[in-house]
């Protein structure tokens, strides 16, 4: 083949048509469980969690919530997957070996947010959220009193006892959550997430009539099984409240990902490498939302 402007501009429009419709089509889960917030910036600070502002009788001057003084910050990050097209395949005619590659970095862009948002639940027993507490933690401070969404019951079946212990442990600590000012904050636990391990029995506790020990399941349809195989433990799970306007896990994007290319035959790559090139970038961050709005068990214990 012979190269030229036209055809390496039909060969990467090719490519780019490869990409958006692998982008197109690959699943994606992230949205179940974390809110989007465009970034405008290098970061966004996100001090505002701290202290939200809820509805209350006006008698007398307004009360006014202010910022904390401490600082939550999500910085962007740059991302990118890049193919390098050898200038030989070109002139033998032998593209056919990138459509694969292009199909994949496709895929991989479209499931970015993906691996950030779950890699924010893989670290939330290890990570700190806006109130300088590990996202999931026994130590939240709420109005001077030590307030939990941390557990280590294995999530179980076996018993109606076993499944109070676990899930139904999680949704009354989750519910009885209230504000600074002692208000309920009327928490409402709708998402059980689990790992692929963990899948049959969310399954099960959401769907059978009758538990193991053939005592009637109140949590029955309580929650929407979301099964992440991004998560890396087989034993934690997470029960989450996605019914706010304020997700419990935040994935912020500043550029979305895009399809890229470096076609110019005069460059220095091809003319030393002999290499054209293609791929996405994308720059973007992920970060933590209300804790009150997740529970995280270890699932470490019976």
């Amino acid at each position: 083949m012979l190269i030229n402007a036209s055809t390496l501009k039909a060969i990467f429009v090719s490519l780019k048509t490869l990409f958006n419709n692998a982008f197109d089509a690959a699943p994606s889960q992230w949205q179940e469980v974390a809110m989007l917030v465009p970034s405008t910036a290098a970061q966004n600070d996100y001090a505002w969690l701290s202290n939200f502002p809820r509805m209350r009788k006006w008698i007398g001057a307004k009360a006014v919530k202010a910022l904390e003084g401490s600082k939550y910050t999500i910085v962007n990050n740059d991302w990118e997957a890049t193919v390098e097209v050898d200038r030989n395949h070109i002139k033998d005619d032998q593209l056919g070996i990138y459509k694969p590659q292009a199909e994949m970095a496709g895929f991989s862009a479209k499931q970015l947010p993906d691996e950030i948002v779950f890699e924010l639940v893989n670290q939330g027993f290890t990570s700190r959220c806006y109130d300088g507490q590990y996202f999931f933690d026994d130590d939240h401070l709420v109005n001077g009193q030590s307030v939990s969404n941390k557990g280590t019951k294995k999530l179980s079946i076996a018993s109606l006892a076993a499944a109070k212990a676990s899930y139904g442990a999680a949704r009354t600590a989750m519910k009885k959550l209230k504000d600074d000012e002692g208000r309920p904050l009327n928490i409402n636990p709708n998402v059980l997430l689990v790992p692929a391990a963990l899948e049959d029995d969310a399954n099960a506790l959401m769907t059978v009539d009758r538990l193991e020990d053939g005592k009637p399941n109140p949590y029955k349809n309580t929650s929407k099984v979301v099964v992440a195989q991004w998560l890396t433990s087989d034993t934690s799970w997470f029960l989450l409240d996605t019914t706010k306007p304020v997700k419990p896990f935040i994935y912020q994007e500043r550029e979305a990902p895009v399809f890229v290319e470096q076609t110019d035959p005069q460059s220095e790559n091809v003319f030393d490498r002999r290499k054209f090139k293609f791929g996405a970038e994308a720059r973007a961050a992920g970060g933590y939302g209300f804790w009150q709005l997740a529970y995280g068990s270890t699932g470490t214990e019976e």
